[in-house]
């Protein structure tokens, strides 16, 4: 797995468990793997964010580049 387009619903919660959730799957590679969440540059579509995701999972494989995640300063 070289990327993954996370939940990251921006609340501290949700991205803390879903960080450590990443961590225990992926270990060490987890470090050096691309992650972003489309989901700030769109909002929660509900319904429709799996497909929507989906397809900008598909765009950037196709383009070969990583989505950014909004608002995202740090590690």
């Amino acid at each position: 797995v070289d990327y993954l387009n996370a939940h990251g619903t921006g609340t501290k919660s949700n991205d803390q468990t879903e960080t450590a959730a990443i961590k225990r799957v992926f270990g060490n590679h987890a470090y050096s793997m691309s992650i972003s969440s489309t989901k700030s540059t769109h909002a929660h579509c509900l319904g429709a964010a799996s497909a929507l995701e989906m397809i900008a999972c598909v765009m950037a494989i196709q383009e070969d580049v990583v989505p950014p995640t909004a608002n995202y300063r740090e590690p």
